[in-house]
C-alpha cells in the first residue's frame, strides 16, 4: 500500500525535532555521524498469488519453491541531537528474492524481485549502562521493487518485467555498544513495508550489524570557577611588657606566635565536564582540567587531598552511590597515574545524592526530563579539597 503522507509526516517530525533541539541538548549530543551495515533479509510476499496473477487463462500453478534468502546492506548518515534523539537518512538495498514454479498444462514460471530505496528515520536511544544502549526507530522509506518473470511451455506468455515504487512506513529495534568515543557497534532488526511489483503489499525483514562513526562532538563546558577558601590570618603577637626603670633590666622572652592553621582549598568540577552525562570514564577535556589543577598544586606543601563524587537525586540511591564512587576513584586514579600527586595522600569517597547543591523547591519533580536534568546539573559534581600550606 502506498502512503503518500508518510514522508510528509516524518519530515514535519524532523523539523520539530530540529526546532526543539536547543531545549533538549545534553552534553553527549549535538554531532553528526555516518555508518554502514550488512546482514540478512527475509521477504514476506504471497508468491503463489503472485504467480497465479501472471498466468494466462487456463494455466494454473502446480508446485512452487520460494527463495527467501537475501543479503541486505545500508549506507547512512545522521545527526544526534542529544543522548536520546537522532535523525537518520540513508540508502538501502534489501537484496534479491525469487520463486520457481511448475504449471498445468506443463510449463515453468520463474520470478526474481530486487528491492532498494531511501529512508528517513527518527532514532530513539535509551542508555542501559555506560556503553550499552537500546535503540528504537520509526520512519518512512521510498522503495522500488523490480520484478522479472520468465515462463516456458504453457507459461511462456507470462514472461514480462514489472516495477513498483512507493513510500511506506518502516520501523525497528536493536542494541548499540560504544566501542570507543569515535566508533559504535549496532545490531538491529527492521521491517520494511514493500509492494511486491504486481499490486500486492508485503514486507521485508532485515537483521543487520552496523559500524557507526560519530565525529565533531561538542566540547565540554568549562568547569565551574574554583571556590576560594578563606584563610584566617594568624593572631597578633602580644606586646612586650613595659619595664620599670629602678630595677635592673629584666629580659622578657616572648613565646613564638602559634603556627597558622592549615590552608584549605576546595575545587569543584561539574560531572559533565569530566565524564559526560551518566558516565564514569574521564573525557579528554576532563583530563585536561585535572592536569591544570595538578599544575596549580606545584610547589605546594599539602598533607591530604580528598576527592568526593556527587550525583543528583534522579535514579536509585544504590545506583547513585555506585556512580559517585566510580567517578571519585576515576579522578583519584588519574591524578596518581599521571605522576602529579602522591598516592599516599589522596583519598576518594562517593557521596551519592546525600549533599545536593540545589534546593527541592528550585528543581521540582522526580521523573527525568530535560528541564529537570538541566536544573539539577549543579548537584552532579566532583569536589577536591586540599589541606596543607603554600
Amino acid at each position: 500500500m502506498k502512503s503518500p503522507h508518510a514522508m510528509r509526516l516524518l519530515t514535519l517530525a524532523a523539523l520539530a525535532c530540529l526546532a526543539g533541539s536547543s531545549a533538549l541538548a545534553q552534553q553527549d549530543g549535538g554531532y553528526p555521524y555516518v555508518g554502514l551495515s550488512g546482514g540478512k533479509s527475509t521477504p514476506q510476499f504471497n508468491e503463489p498469488a503472485m504467480a497465479n496473477s501472471l498466468h494466462t487463462p487456463g494455466v494454473t500453478t502446480s508446485t512452487l519453491t520460494e527463495d527467501k534468502r537475501g543479503k541486505s546492506f545500508k549506507l547512512f548518515g545522521g545527526y544526534q541531537f542529544n543522548r536520546n534523539i537522532g535523525l537518520e537518512a540513508g540508502y538501502f538495498d534489501l537484496g534479491q528474492f525469487g520463486f520457481s514454479s511448475t504449471t498445468a498444462p506443463a510449463g515453468t514460471l520463474n520470478g526474481t524481485m530486487k528491492v532498494h530505496g531511501f529512508n528517513l528515520d527518527l532514532v530513539g536511544t535509551m542508555p542501559l549502562t555506560d556503553r550499552l544502549s537500546a535503540l528504537a526507530r520509526v520512519g518512512a522509506q521510498y522503495a522500488k521493487t523490480n520484478d522479472r518473470f520468465t515462463g516456458t511451455g504453457a507459461a511462456a506468455g507470462s514472461t514480462q518485467s514489472r516495477s513498483e515504487r512507493g513510500t511506506n512506513l518502516k520501523y525497528g529495534a536493536g542494541l548499540q555498544y560504544e566501542v570507543s568515543p569515535s566508533m559504535w557497534l549496532r545490531g538491529e532488526v527492521e521491517r520494511y513495508r514493500i509492494a511486491d511489483g504486481v499490486g500486492r503489499d508485503g514486507h521485508v525483514n532485515a537483521a543487520t550489524l552496523s559500524l557507526v562513526f560519530p565525529f565533531g562532538r561538542s566540547a565540554a563546558p568549562a568547569p565551574r570557577p574554583l571556590a576560594a577558601a578563606y584563610v584566617a590570618p594568624p593572631p597578633p603577637s602580644a606586646p612586650a611588657p613595659v619595664m620599670a626603670p629602678p630595677p635592673p633590666p629584666v629580659v622578657v622572652v616572648t613565646p613564638p606566635a602559634p603556627p597558622a592553621p592549615p590552608v584549605r582549598r576546595r575545587v569543584s568540577f561539574s560531572a559533565e565536564s569530566l565524564f559526560g552525562f551518566d558516565k564514569s570514564e574521564l573525557r579528554p577535556e576532563g583530563r585536561s582540567a585535572l592536569d591544570k589543577f595538578a599544575q596549580d598544586l606545584a610547589g605546594s606543601q599539602y598533607d591530604v587531598i580528598s576527592v568526593e563524587g556527587h550525583t543528583d537525586r534522579l535514579g536509585s540511591t544504590a545506583y547513585n552511590q555506585k556512580l559517585s564512587m566510580q567517578r571519585a576513584d576515576a579522578v583519584k586514579g588519574y591524578l596518581v597515574s599521571s605522576g602529579r600527586v602522591d598516592a599516599a595522600k589522596v583519598s576518594a569517597q562517593g557521596k551519592g545524592e546525600m549533599a545536593p547543591v540545589t534546593k527541592p523547591e528550585d528543581c521540582k519533580g522526580n521523573k527525568p526530563n530535560p528541564k529537570l536534568i538541566a536544573c539539577l546539573q549543579p548537584d552532579r559534581r566532583v569536589d577536591i579539597e586540599v589541606v596543607g600550606t603554600r
